[in-house]
Formats: structure tokens, C-alpha cells, sequence
């Protein structure tokens, strides 16, 4: 039942109010075809349609038309993008390339900015969904421009600019099903020189799956969230200074992930489960940042970017995923009730040097500084079945990363049609890990180890120019993630792993600019992969494997007058290039011909996350209905093939394919005001989201995607 709560109403009154002029009335636009794609994957803004990347990108409309309202939503409608949220993470993987588990001192693959700020770890990446421009989506590695933890690509966020010289405000209304309410506003206030733009969201959802226990004391799955955001931009210097001020507060709590036991021996009922301990998951931090831009000449523009984040998770989970009362479990088995804080508290600096004007070379220089604090403290209580009282196991560890590095790129046309492209990037990386407090015998506490690790990456590429509606490229690049330390002492560092990627694409538009078409095939060579599992409970990162991969990529975008179109298609091989025995964390046991406790991993697995088949296609069609209102129903479809979530194939790590369906009908009254009702989900398709490993502090288990859900959105839009 949709219920809207009156205890946010002062807060959207406030915003609507602030300004009294609605959106003027416009008239609909001629059909002149597709609009310009900008993006700004090489730190300028540019059309897509003239940079040499593998890129889906999406605009504010878009992710509303399409039905992307979180991070997880985007590989529904971008091809070879594979996205699990697993507990307090949230794990990306492009081509196959990426992170598939979560040790405490691993890196993802997939760089993730936010206005140029690099949220460098998995569990923050997700909660600056709200007052979007845009979402860049760059598949291969980025090894000039992002640097490390880029192997399988990068996803740029960018959020509105301030405007000067305009006053405005926005209110964006979600109620549906499952208890589900939504709550996005935004204002601008610009004056001639100085401009502020607020921004603020609040979500709130109940559980798809209920807890059957009689004692249950939680219902894992629900949802509350705010933040909140502030951008303060200064224009000075006769207009060569822009300056921007961002700050962010973020607050999500839950009760936890809901988490199907496999061995449920009380109910089938995907939706239904029985856990008697209480758990929760507690996520909050700030960010700061500044963003200045000076132009020192009429060629050459400085820029400076500085920031603080400090994140921290707080989480308690049900480790045996029952509501059995039974006394202490055996010697060895997973604790019953355990505690998890982690705290990111990261200083990052990167100063450009690039060219403005249009000659013939272009040219980008930078620096790039990071040094990070990661406290992390797990704790495990065997003895009690309902709530943390005592540690029966403890871990408290504290990571240091810093990293330092140089880059560059330049573009040289040696004509209107001829380009070269050349960049490099130098990177130095160390991390400093000391542990506190680690089950187990032979070292003394507190033992601190530390990893360096450097390593040159970029990009070589020659791009064909076919006008400004198409491009023809062919590229070379590397990309890189950083190694580092392995929880027990005595178990060896992990080194860096590499990403060489071989890419030959194509950008075009046919028919006046109304279809659009773009495609890439890729070979890659993945080296020293990084994989992270259990070794006596304990997570343990190794480098036994190499992996290879080939594919292609295809995007389709028409706009025909009223009917709209968009298609995208990914096709994937990746297999492991060699044999190895590793650890698997779901079965215990040595495979023929490897040491005790290891398994055999054959050359051609499949890589983990790496769905061989991801599709999206939509359709839709503006209808006037008459007194400047229009009616748009849209159909939006996916598909992505069955991918196992570690090297060892079971029914414990495959997560199948599926189709997913959602239908919407927008009404626009041109007047800053805009109604909707839509349908997620809309065949009710029951499917797997993830597949849970075991971790040090609670059994595995399977997380199932959203049922059927449903709601009505209002926005409204006064100013000007």
C-alpha cells in the first residue's frame, strides 16, 4: 500500500515554495535527430562520438526513462557490465574483469569517480545515487588517465553544476509497493558570480523477504537512507577561475542483507527466511572537496582537485542463518553472531596541466596522490544465538595505502581525419598492514608487514575521423591494480595484477544525425589475477591464475520523431590461460594432484562474473494528448547469461541468466510538471541477484532479485 508520510511534507513545501514562477511552457522541439553526447573520460569535455573508447553513457532522462534507480540497475542497460551487491560491498566487473570477492586489504578493478573524486573501495560506491547529470560507463582499462584499480574499466558520476544567474528548485516524489517512498528535491540559487546547488534524498523501503522465525528480532532487507549534498561554484578572475566546493553526508541503514539459507530445512519460500539473531548494517561518512580550474592562458588551464572522505560500516550478521536455539557450536564451525567496523578515511590530490585551444596537439599532464587509513575490526561470538555479547574471535588490523603518480597523454591530428594518441601513467603503491589482534599460532602481536609495487601503464591508439558523426580507432592499453597483504602473517603477499587489452571500434550516425550506432570487438590479456577466498576462515588473497578474453560490443540509439529506440549488445569469452590449484572456500578438500586443502582450477574456466551474453533493448513513443501534454509509454528488457561467482562451477556460486521486463508511462505537462507509474519487474521473474560465499563470519547463502515491484513518481521543476 502507498502510504506518503506528512513528516516530509515542510521540508517539500519549503522547496516548491521557494521560488513562485513554474517552468514556462514550451513547444516541442523540432525533430532534429540525436542530441550530442558529451562526456569527459579524458579529463575535457567532448562528444562521444569523437572519443576512442567503449563507452555507455547516460543522462539524467535516460536513467529515469530506462528505470535505473541504483548502482546495481546500470548492467540492465549497459552490455558486459556484471554488478553483485554482496553484504556491506558492492562489486563491479566489465568483461570479466573486476573483483569477484572482498578480502580486507583487496582493491576493485573498476575505478569509480564522483565529480573527479575517486571513491577508492567497494562500499561507499553506491550511496550518491540522487540529483544525477550523468553516468559514464568506460569499458577496458583507463590506465592513462584513471591509473590503478582500473583493469576492467572506469564509471564516472557527474551531478549538476550550479547555474548562475538562475533560481530554481526541484522535487522528484517515489511512493510504490513494499512500503516504498522516495523522496529527491534540489535547488539552485545563481547569482553573476557565485552559484549553490542543494541537493538532498530520502529512501525508505521495506524487506522483500520476511523472517518466519518466532524469535526473530530483525527483518534483513529493509531500507532507510539519507544524504544530502552541497556545491558551492565560484567564478572569478574575469572568468578564468571556476572554483567548486563540494561537501556530502551520507546515512543508510538496514537490517542487514536478506540472505537465503541453501540448506533451509523450514521453507522453499525464496522470499522467506529464519534467523533469530539481530543483525544490522549501519553505512555513514562525508566527503570534501574542492575543484578549482584556472585558465592561465588562452591555451593552457590549471586544475587542482583536493579531497577527504571518511566512511565508516558498522554490521551485525546472523553467522549460521537459522533460528535454531542450540548451545555453542563445534570447534571450527561459524560463529553464530558476529560484529564487523570498518572505517576509510582517505586524502587524495591530483593537480592538471592540459592544452584548450584547438591545434593540432593536445596534451594532458598530471599528478596523482592518495594516502589511506583503513581500521577494520571483526569480531565472533560462538557461544550466544541471539546477540553479540563476547569475542570468541577477534580480528583488529589497520591498513595504510599511499600512492603516488605521474601521467600523461597527448592527441596529435595530423590532419582533420588522422589522430595519434599516446599516454602513460607511473604509478608507486605500498601498503603497510598491521594486525592487532588474528586467530592462530607462530607470530607475535602486533605484526605489521608492507608490499611497494610500481608499475607503468597507458595507451597507444590511432583514430580515423569521419566528420563530427563518426570515428573509426584502433588502441593498445594497460591497466593495473595494486597488490598487497594478506591477513595471517604467514601467508605471502599478493601482487599487482594486469589488464592488456587489444580494442578496434567504430562510431557513427546515419540519417541525419537520428540513428546512431556504435560497436568495438576486444582482445584482452588478463595477468596475475587477483583472487580472494577462505584458508582455515580466514580471507587469503592469491595470484595462481591468468585469464584471456575476446569479445565485442554493440549500441544502437534511433530517435524518429515521436518513437524512440535503444539497443545494446555484449558478447563475452573468458577463460583462464592456465591451470593452477587454488583454495575454494565453499567446498574443503585437494583435488588430485595439488597440495592438501587446494583445488584444481583447469585451463578455459570461465572467468567469475563474466556472463557470456548481456543484451538491453527499449522501446518507446510520445503521444500528444493535447493541451501541451504528452503521454510516453516505454517497454525497457535485459538479458544477462548465467555467470558462477568464483573459479569452481556448483550450485552454491552459479548465479543463471535471466529476463527482466519493466514497463512505464510517463505524462509530461510542460509546465515543469511530470507524472509517472511504472512497473518493475513486470513478469514477477524470480531470480537469483548473488550467490554468497562463506566469509570468516557467517555461512554463505543466495540473495534474490527484487519481486514484481510497483509505484507512481511526481516531479515537478519551478524556476528558471
Amino acid at each position: 500500500m502507498i502510504q506518503f508520510r506528512r513528516r516530509h511534507a515542510p521540508v517539500f513545501a519549503l522547496l516548491l515554495a521557494s521560488t513562485a514562477t513554474p517552468v514556462l511552457a514550451q513547444t516541442a522541439p523540432k525533430d532534429t535527430g540525436l542530441a550530442d553526447i558529451v562526456v569527459t573520460a579524458e579529463r575535457r569535455e567532448q562528444s562521444l562520438q569523437q572519443v576512442p573508447i567503449s563507452a555507455t553513457v547516460l543522462n539524467a532522462e535516460d536513467l529515469q526513462r530506462k528505470g535505473v534507480g541504483n548502482l546495481a540497475d546500470i548492467q540492465q542497460v549497459a552490455p558486459s557490465i556484471a554488478i553483485n551487491t554482496v553484504n556491506r560491498s558492492t562489486f563491479v566487473n566489465i568483461r570479466g574483469v573486476g573483483i569477484a570477492q572482498s578480502a580486507p586489504t583487496s582493491n576493485p578493478g573498476v575505478a569509480y569517480y564522483i565529480d573527479g573524486q575517486l571513491i577508492p573501495h567497494e562500499q561507499f560506491i553506491g550511496m550518491s545515487f540522487y540529483d544525477i547529470a550523468s553516468i559514464e560507463v568506460l569499458r577496458g582499462p583507463q590506465g592513462t588517465l584513471t591509473g590503478q584499480n582500473s583493469t576492467g574499466g572506469a564509471i564516472y558520476v557527474r551531478t549538476p553544476k550550479p547555474q548562475f544567474d538562475s533560481l530554481s528548485t526541484m522535487a522528484n516524489l517515489t511512493a510504490g509497493n513494499y512500503g516504498r517512498y522516495r523522496a529527491e528535491t534540489a535547488a539552485n540559487i545563481g547569482g553573476e558570480n557565485v552559484a549553490l546547488r542543494l541537493a538532498y534524498v530520502h529512501e525508505e523501503r521495506d524487506s522483500y523477504t520476511k523472517n518466519i522465525a518466532a524469535n526473530a528480532q530483525s527483518q534483513p532487507g529493509n531500507l532507510k537512507m539519507d544524504a544530502v549534498r552541497g556545491n558551492l561554484r565560484v567564478r572569478g578572475m574575469d572568468g578564468t577561475l571556476d572554483l567548486n566546493l563540494r561537501a556530502e553526508y551520507f546515512n543508510s541503514r538496514s537490517d542487514n542483507i536478506a540472505v537465503k539459507n541453501r540448506n533451509d530445512a523450514v521453507t522453499s519460500n525464496p522470499f522467506q527466511i529464519e534467523e533469530d539473531a539481530r543483525s544490522y548494517l549501519n553505512q555513514h561518512g562525508y566527503r570534501l572537496a574542492m575543484d578549482a580550474r584556472v585558465d592561465l592562458t588562452d591555451k593552457v588551464q590549471f586544475r587542482t582537485l583536493t579531497s577527504w572522505q571518511d566512511g565508516k560500516t558498522l554490521d551485525q550478521t546472523d553467522g549460521d542463518r537459522t533460528a535454531t536455539a542450540a548451545p555453542r557450536p563445534p570447534a571450527g564451525n561459524i560463529g553464530r553472531v558476529s560484529q564487523s567496523s570498518t572505517q576509510f578515511q582517505t586524502f587524495i590530490q591530483e593537480f592538471n596541466l592540459l592544452s584548450t585551444d584547438k591545434g593540432p596537439l593536445q596534451w594532458v599532464l598530471g599528478a596523482f596522490f592518495m594516502d589511506e587509513k583503513v581500521p577494520v575490526t571483526l569480531l565472533r561470538d560462538n557461544n550466544n544465538v541471539r546477540d553479540f555479547v563476547s569475542s570468541t574471535s577477534t580480528i583488529i588490523t589497520t591498513a595504510k595505502n599511499t600512492t603516488y603518480s605521474g601521467f600523461g597523454q597527448i592527441n596529435y591530428h595530423f590532419n582533420d581525419k588522422l589522430e595519434l594518441v599516446v599516454g602513460g601513467r607511473y604509478s608507486w603503491d605500498s601498503q603497510v598492514y598491521t594486525r592487532f589482534a588474528v586467530p592462530g599460532a607462530g607470530f607475535t602481536l602486533p605484526f605489521t608487514s608492507s608490499i611497494s609495487t610500481n608499475q607503468l601503464t597507458g595507451k597507444v591508439g590511432v583514430n580515423y575521423h569521419l566528420g563530427r558523426d563518426g570515428l573509426l580507432y584502433v588502441s593498445a592499453s594497460k591497466g593495473y591494480k595494486a597488490g598487497g597483504v594478506n591477513l595471517t602473517p604467514n601467508t605471502p603477499n599478493f601482487m599487482p595484477e594486469r589488464n592488456f587489452v587489444y580494442e578496434a571500434g567504430f562510431k557513427t550516425q546515419f540519417l541525419d544525425r537520428h540513428l546512431r550506432v556504435n560497436g568495438d570487438v576486444f582482445y584482452s590479456v588478463y595477468k596475475d589475477i587477483q583472487l580472494s577466498s577462505l584458508v582455515g576462515g580466514l580471507p587469503v588473497t592469491q595470484n595462481a591464475l591468468g585469464g584471456h578474453a575476446k569479445g565485442a560490443e554493440l549500441e544502437v540509439t534511433g530517435q524518429f520523431g515521436a518513437l524512440g529506440l535503444n539497443m545494446g549488445a555484449g558478447i563475452l569469452d573468458a577463460q583462464f590461460s592456465n591451470a593452477a590449484c587454488i583454495s575454494d572456500t565453499n567446498a574443503a578438500g585437494t583435488d588430485a594432484g595439488c597440495p592438501t586443502n587446494l583445488r584444481f582450477v583447469p585451463q578455459g574456466r570461465t572467468l567469475p562474473f563474466s556472463p557470456k551474453l548481456t543484451l538491453n533493448g527499449g522501446i518507446q513513443y510520445a503521444i500528444p494528448l493535447g493541451g501541451d501534454i504528452t503521454a510516453t509509454p516505454r517497454l525497457q528488457w535485459s538479458h544477462v547469461s548465467s555467470q558462477n561467482a568464483t573459479p569452481f562451477p556448483s550450485i552454491n556460486t552459479l548465479v543463471p541468466g535471466r529476463d527482466l521486463l519493466n514497463a512505464r508511462v510517463t505524462f509530461d505537462f510542460h509546465h515543469g510538471w511530470q507524472v509517472e507509474a511504472f512497473v518493475q519487474n513486470l513478469t514477477n521473474k524470480l531470480y537469483i541477484a548473488s550467490q554468497i560465499q562463506n566469509s570468516s563470519s557467517a555461512d554463505g547463502g543466495i540473495i534474490y532479485g527484487a519481486p514484481r515491484t510497483w509505484g507512481v513518481r511526481l516531479k515537478a521543476v519551478f524556476g528558471k
